[in-house]
């Protein structure tokens, strides 16, 4: 999993013996396990990562009769073995039982300087555009008497490669009830090259809002080419701004581009 604390990173396997104790001290079969409940990553908002680092924030809530040691929360998890990195919390108590735990975690993009090494995957680090799409948050904890709690399977989360939208619409100005030609390109962020690649075959939607209103209406959808190049003509009727819209992909992020305003006279 590539989920990086500010703090630090450690095994999910070992995450939850980091802090064992002498057999003769550890929790029975009959102790309660501590609870975990409101996990939240980046706000509920997926992640989008382009081709520079992506810093979001993580959070939940552990509790257990005897109080809480210690919290970890790990997102994106990809591989099953003990490579598997999980991101220690900040906790801050709350009650006698209940802490609040939390932490910014980091996902760098580094491209091909960073090559695939054997079946580990390594933390942090986004180089393979297969890592992009819906991926698992594991959880754990560990309770003032060392019971703990582990879920290598809590929720799910979005990580996602970033979409860029780009609209000009010309000519400018131009007589009302003539042809205005609407272009624009569609790229995404590849992880693999570390940079922005055209995104192909992709449909996308131009919307058209008139002067001194605020509501954008759908004028027509069309679709990328093999180059990721938009191209498709309007007539003039009023003054107002053109942009182009995409709604994203399983693996890629929703984008609305920038606002082309036309004079109209």
């Amino acid at each position: 999993m590539f989920a990086r604390v500010t703090t630090a990173a450690v095994s999910g396997a070992l995450a939850l013996s980091a802090l064992a104790v002498p057999a003769a001290q550890a929790s029975t079969a009959a102790e309660v396990a501590p609870t975990v409940s409101d996990v939240v990553v980046n706000d509920g908002k997926p992640i989008v990562a382009g081709t520079s680092s992506v810093t979001f924030k993580v959070s939940l809530n552990a509790s257990h009769p005897t109080g809480i040691k210690g919290a970890w929360l790990s997102v994106y998890g990809y591989v099953v073995d003990d490579i598997n990195g999980a991101s220690w919390l900040d906790c801050t108590p709350m009650s006698a039982t209940t802490s609040h735990c939390e932490a910014t975690i980091t996902l760098d993009v580094v491209g091909p300087d960073y090559p695939e090494e054997g079946d580990h995957e390594p933390l942090n680090l986004l180089y393979s555009n297969r890592q992009a799409g819906t991926r698992p948050v594991e959880v754990g904890a560990v309770a003032g008497d060392e019971s703990r709690y582990w879920n290598e399977s809590y929720t799910t989360h979005k990580v996602l490669r970033k979409s860029v939208l780009t609209v000009n619409a010309s000519p400018e100005p131009i007589r009302k009830g003539r042809t205005l030609t609407v272009t624009g390109r569609l790229t995404r962020a590849d992880w693999e090259k570390d940079t922005y690649v055209a995104l192909a075959n992709q449909y996308v939607k131009l919307q058209y809002k008139k002067k001194n209103t605020t509501g954008w209406t759908t004028l027509k959808t069309i679709k990328s080419s093999s180059t990721g190049a938009l191209k498709t003509t309007t007539t003039a009727t009023y003054d107002g701004s053109y942009r182009y819209v995409y709604a994203g992909a399983t693996t890629t992020s929703a984008v609305a581009s920038r606002e082309d305003a036309v004079d109209v006279q």
